[in-house]
């Protein structure tokens, strides 16, 4: 019986509630008139006289712990039923801010969904990128000088190892495993190692588009490029100026005329009226052949735009900084975009 005392002690430990009807049924399973404690007292003729001392004591025991236990729980009970009684439960809540998309994914998806359109589909790729990928299949070998303007981190213990500075990279893997024609979109993280100004980052988004298939001219790269600003801009004059890439040949850098129409426009046209956009060209021949697509049959062309410089041009917004700054106040005035 000792034995049954010390699991009744036990059960009193762990329980507990926070419903009133759950403690007044454990009163009356230990303290009602068929409860634990008055059976416990029947059984106590049936002890042998040496032992009576000891269980009686086990019962007034039991008896005191159950007693503060229901007070422990009903005083729990008490001090929530007036809190309860002070709240209001008809008044409205508390309304929570919903958040929303950042400028930079807003663009970005404009971006994709123009594209889709015409026969685009979005490639990803490996962020931690090999040489290869990054720099050597893009007709940069080692010595070339190009890979001076993308210089990106490394990684000490395998310096074939880096952080992707472009999303060409994505273009590459794709073609290795996918034969024309190709018609893909490359968004992602892009990063380099820039400290030309204050307002530089290491890290920026980059969306390239590539187009592999026979017969691609610049023409076509042209006509693409004319309908993805006056869907984006809604401004149709573009003018393609020689640039140089090393994995495109011909290149170009790419304006669109934005207009004079008010202060902000000389501002941020520095009065010309011309805003670049993004660079361009034909896919050089070595890049297809570092592939294994055949250059004499296959040709394409090739883009690429940093998003945070078409979000600014977009919503006049006027340091890149405040992209990644998280103010609420900026990140509000995108609650209505999708």
């Amino acid at each position: 019986m000792v034995e049954n005392i010390k699991n009744y002690l036990e059960e009193l430990k762990r329980f507990t509630s926070q419903k009133t009807e759950e403690v007044e049924q454990f009163r009356v399973k230990y303290l009602g008139k068929k409860g634990i404690i008055n059976d416990l007292f029947l059984k106590f003729k049936d002890v042998p006289n040496e032992e009576k001392r000891e269980f009686g004591q086990q019962i007034n025991n039991l008896k005191q712990q159950v007693l503060q236990k229901i007070d422990t729980l009903q005083n729990a009970l008490n001090s929530q039923d007036k809190i309860e009684a002070k709240l209001d439960f008809t008044r409205p809540g508390i309304p929570l801010g919903l958040g929303s998309r950042h400028p930079v994914n807003v663009v970005k998806n404009k971006i994709i969904n123009i594209f889709k359109k015409i026969g685009f589909s979005v490639a990803d790729g490996p962020e931690i990128e090999d040489d290869w990928h990054n720099f050597t299949a893009l007709n940069m070998p080692e010595y070339h000088p190009a890979r001076d303007m993308q210089d990106t981190f490394f990684i000490e213990k395998d310096p074939d190892m880096v952080l992707r500075t472009h999303t060409s990279s994505v273009q590459i893997r794709y073609l290795e495993q996918n034969t024309p024609p190709i018609r893909i979109l490359s968004p992602g993280r892009v990063y380099r190692n820039e400290d030309i100004s204050s307002r530089s980052h290491c890290m920026f988004h980059q969306i390239e588009g590539l187009y592999v298939d026979t017969d691609v001219s610049f023409a076509d790269l042209k006509q693409t490029l004319q309908y993805f600003t006056s869907e984006l801009f809604g401004k149709s004059e573009i003018r393609m100026r020689p640039s140089y890439f090393p994995f495109t040949e011909p290149s170009a850098e790419v304006d669109v005329y934005w207009g004079l129409e008010t202060e902000t426009d000389y501002r941020i046209t520095k009065g010309t009226g011309w805003l670049e956009i993004l660079g361009c060209g034909m896919v050089d021949p070595n890049v297809l052949k570092n592939v294994n697509i055949d250059p004499d049959k296959y040709s394409g062309f090739a883009f690429g735009m940093g998003i945070e410089r078409i979000v600014m041009l977009m919503y006049q917004i006027g340091d890149i900084r405040m992209f990644t700054e998280n103010d609420i106040r900026i990140l509000q005035q995108f609650s209505n975009e999708f």
